[in-house]
């Protein structure tokens, strides 16, 4: 049954790490699978974490994702292992390259090669978490050295994929791919594909995990305010208004609001009765959607924490009892 529910989304940047707590709670009473939380420029994710492990309140937790530019690997693992070890539950440690301009503002350049980029950060990571001595010395970082051996729970590397190009990538070298606003369909017939193409050369699959805009159909809520106070900004992006274009949702970076609208007219954008909702994220599963997680953000957005969390444990209820649990 743990597969088959939903993880839950922070979908806001915390300005404390008690802003997280009733999410990691929600995750601890309800039997979610795994707390989630995206970059944050306000407080670091990892150490929020930590700090609700240190509170006594221990979930599997996942980034989803916070970005490379920031950390060089070799930290990266040890921020990994680290909350695997503070929290005594599986991490998945989900990185992501960063927007062209966020790269040059720390790094004076953009990456030449993006994916490059990526397979190098990835594999590194990996190796340590491993216990494998790195020796490598390529265009984005240099390494000779390994991290202190020491048991700790499981650890996934983890990588944004939005188009084929980047699931080749992860489907060769990570543990997790992290899709974002991607419908079921494109998943099933663009992006696995990819991942299988990527992986033609390992013994293992990478897992899919795919962040779900949802939100519970009440009296004065309008699904096209709440999709687009929810996704607005990804919506004024090429890379994710060029993936919902190629998965045949009409979306231009011109015109969020249009976006917006064709999210929720695709149902890319869950909006309905938590049953409704569950019936969907089915629909993900079936298109070979390993964990789905749940993003309440619009309804977060204009109503506030509480009702986002009511929406998440309504839904994660409406999966239990849909599913036998």
């Amino acid at each position: 049954m743990t597969d088959v529910l939903p993880s839950v989304l922070v979908p806001n940047m915390p300005d404390t790490p008690d802003a997280l707590r009733p999410f990691a709670e929600l995750v601890r009473d309800t039997g979610a699978r795994r707390l989630w939380t995206g970059q944050s420029l306000r407080l670091e994710p990892h150490q929020a974490f930590a700090h609700l492990a240190g509170s006594g309140v221990c979930v599997p937790v996942g980034t989803g994702v916070t970005l490379m530019p920031l950390r060089h690997p070799y930290e990266a693992a040890l921020q990994a292992r680290s909350l695997a070890l503070l929290t005594g539950r599986t991490v998945v440690a989900g990185y992501g390259v960063g927007a062209p301009a966020f790269v040059r503002s720390l790094n004076g350049r953009t990456y030449p090669s993006p994916r490059t980029m990526a397979a190098d950060y990835l594999r590194t990571v990996r190796a340590l978490l491993d216990g494998e001595v790195v020796d490598h010395a390529g265009d984005y970082h240099a390494l000779r050295g390994r991290l202190i051996p020491m048991d700790h729970p499981g650890v996934e590397v983890g990588v944004g994929v939005l188009r084929p190009n980047m699931a080749r990538t992860a489907g060769g070298v990570a543990d997790v791919a992290i899709t974002w606003m991607t419908p079921p369909g494109y998943v099933a017939e663009t992006l696995l594909p990819a991942l299988v193409e990527g992986a033609k050369d390992r013994d293992i699959r990478c897992r899919v995990a795919t962040v779900v805009h949802v939100a519970v159909e009440r009296g004065g809520r309008d699904p096209y305010v709440l999709a687009h106070t929810a996704a607005s900004g990804h919506l004024a992006a090429d890379h994710y208004t060029d993936m919902l274009r190629r998965a045949g949702v009409r979306a231009e970076p011109s015109d969020p609001r249009a976006g917006a609208a064709a999210l929720v007219d695709s149902g890319t954008y869950v909006f309905g009765s938590a049953d409704h909702i569950a019936c969907r994220l089915d629909d993900y599963r079936g298109a070979g959607v390993d964990e789905v997680i749940l993003n309440c953000g619009g309804v977060l957005f204009t109503e506030g924490p509480d009702a986002a969390l009511r929406d998440a444990r309504e839904i994660i209820e409406a999966v239990r009892r849909r599913h036998g649990g």
